[in-house]
């Protein structure tokens, strides 16, 4: 309702991953487009499923809101203009470049602090919030992720990997809200498992070669 209210015609398509909620008869009644998955795909399989939907229909760009209410659609704007200086292929909202604004719990922001300073040094670019899912995205990088998509831990990860490819990709500062539904998979402990694993992920995608297949020029030129 947010996002149709401030931009009634913006095309709007939600990902619902086999819920067990009134989640399905909600969205029937909401009069969008949607895609509801067969079984539970989990976080990678959902956005890969909203990333194929919208390289199959045509679109060139793609705007990502997470369902529980942290990215404000107000935001938006913010990523459109970066995006529109055309030298970028993918544009993140970061809410540590922002003054106010929700930022999560002390553990997690230093957990994520982490995380950014050693995704800044594999990509050679700086980088503050690599768990954000507020993203835009160019056609480019919607038919790379329609193929070639992280499954546990898709922020990161995908920013590694389209930094491995050539994509270009940017931060601007962007205010979230804090969660209005639903509860983080990360807590307490889990956070140090999810940082464990999101550091071999992020060496393991170190490791392996550019696939010439997806690598930005070669994507551009199919095109």
């Amino acid at each position: 309702m947010d996002v149709r209210s401030l931009y009634p015609s913006t095309s709007i398509c939600v990902v619902n991953d086999c819920s067990t909620d009134g989640t399905l008869r909600v969205l029937r009644q909401a009069g969008c487009s949607f895609l509801s998955l067969p079984c539970n795909l989990g976080v990678g399989g959902a956005m890969q499923a909203g990333y194929r939907y919208a390289y199959d229909n045509g679109y060139d760009y793609a705007i990502r809101l997470d369902g529980d209410g942290q990215h404000p659609p107000s935001e938006v704007s913010a990523l459109v203009e970066r995006m529109a200086a055309g030298d970028v292929d993918m544009v993140v909202g970061s809410r540590f470049l922002s003054d106010g604004g929700y930022t999560s719990t002390k553990a997690r922001q230093a957990g994520i602090h982490g995380l950014a300073a050693l995704l800044s040094w594999a990509c050679r670019q700086k980088i503050t919030d690599p768990t954000s899912g507020f993203q835009m995205v160019n056609r480019a990088v919607m038919y790379y992720f329609a193929h070639q998509y992280p499954v546990d831990y898709p922020e990161p990860e995908s920013l590694a990997l389209l930094s491995r490819q050539g994509y270009r990709f940017a931060e601007v500062a962007a205010q979230f809200r804090e969660r209005a539904h639903g509860q983080s998979s990360i807590r307490g402990w889990g956070t140090m498992y999810y940082m464990f694993k999101v550091c071999v992920a992020l060496f393991v995608d170190r490791c392996r070669a550019v696939d010439p297949r997806f690598d930005r020029k070669s994507v551009e030129a199919r095109l």
